[in-house]
């Protein structure tokens, strides 16, 4: 795989704030309406992804077995790092996100278990959340690459 170039492992929707985060195979990305049929969102956060490297560096040094879930993004990428890539266009699919920051871990993390909300606070381990610039189905499996270099 070249660098810069991944693909969707999960793709997960929460049905209501502070709801469950439902594994789905697919999902519909609307740049008026975010991620459909999700709850949590504004116009600049319409969607918030995880790297799958990132959340396995996490979970071995907390020395825990806790499913990507746990972390309640929308989205987990591989093959991508998500390290200061604000303002970076990626390509999901056919689908075109912006990234507009670094999504900041809750205490929600800190209940899920001790030390993990304070690791996820270094090197963007909270992911990242953008807005969609250009809609589109997106599916486990689909192709994850950035359009702009770093």
């Amino acid at each position: 795989m070249k660098p810069g170039r991944g693909r969707v492992e999960q793709i997960w929707v929460k049905r209501f704030a502070g709801g469950p985060m439902d594994p789905v195979r697919g999902a519909a990305l609307d740049p008026a309406a975010g991620l459909i049929g999700n709850a949590d969102r504004s116009r600049r956060r319409q969607v918030t992804i995880i790297a799958r490297e990132r959340w396995a560096e996490l979970i071995q040094a907390l020395g825990a077995d806790l499913p990507p879930a746990t972390r309640r993004a929308n989205l987990m990428v591989s093959g991508i790092s998500l390290e200061r890539s604000r303002g970076r266009i990626l390509a999901v699919g056919d689908a075109r996100l912006k990234i507009n920051g670094e999504t900041m871990p809750c205490e929600r993390m800190e209940d899920a278990h001790a030390g993990l909300q304070a690791l996820m606070r270094e090197r963007w381990g909270g992911g990242a959340f953008a807005e969609i610039l250009e809609g589109g189905d997106i599916h486990v499996g689909d192709r994850v690459e950035w359009e702009t270099t770093p």
